[in-house]
């Protein structure tokens, strides 16, 4: 299934200079077209992903993906919609702690990413202590080269020292430092206009797919 990737970041290019519900609801139709394409494009990405993460097999890509509307009621930026296309590939769900993948669409700001976000405080404890207990594992698959060129930063919103309950001189500590356990890898927008751009994705969410298989072992027992 070929998707018109260009229609899609021309859309969003639009939206983003044009931020307003005047100008959405005049346009609606080329987003309703702009949202099949992405859809589209998600379906060819789980069916590549699928091949090495039976897991997601059944997911379908209303099932991965948000409102274009922004929720602004806590935010400075009163602008109504949402200027990307995010598409949340969890194999429970998009809700789910479960950690998934996630395929961001945004012009200039284009990301391959996932994760596992507000984990309650009991199951983050648990991933901590996970690592401590098995540091040769997670290090093993965190310090790789093969991993690290995808994602050379794992975790997001640090805590400036050891959490409560490990010990400070823990050689690795700074492993238990994220509060988000996620990576991303930031591409160019032209990257998913690639005549290989499914083999590219394929290679960086099997890296993606160790950091993630660690956290479930853990997240799992929980849910």
């Amino acid at each position: 299934m070929k998707t018109n990737i260009p229609f899609i970041f021309r859309f969003l290019e639009d939206l983003s200079a044009h931020n307003d519900r005047e100008w959405f609801n005049a346009h609606r139709p080329q987003y309703e077209a702009a949202r099949t394409e992405f859809d589209n494009f998600l379906s060819t990405v789980i069916a590549r992903i699928s091949l090495f993460d039976e897991e997601i097999r059944h997911v379908q890509p209303k099932d991965c993906t948000y409102r274009i509307y922004r929720d602004t009621r806590f935010s400075a930026d009163k602008t109504p919609y949402k200027n990307h296309f995010g598409g949340y590939i969890n194999a429970r769900g998009k809700k789910s702690f479960h950690c998934g993948y996630y395929v961001h669409l945004q012009p200039g700001g284009s990301m391959l990413a996932g994760g596992s976000l507000c984990l309650p405080s009991d199951m983050l404890r648990a991933i901590r202590q996970s690592i401590v207990d098995n540091i040769d594992e997670y290090r093993g698959i965190v310090e790789d080269p093969a991993f690290r060129h995808y994602f050379p930063v794992v975790g997001e919103d640090f805590l400036k020292t050891a959490p409560k309950g490990f010990p400070k001189d823990f050689p690795y500590v700074d492993y238990l430092k994220p509060k988000e356990f996620i990576c991303s890898y930031g591409v160019p927008d032209n990257f998913f206009v690639q005549p290989d751009v499914l083999e590219r994705i394929e290679t960086a969410f099997r890296q993606f797919k160790r950091f993630a298989d660690f956290l479930n072992y853990t997240i799992d027992d929980f849910e």
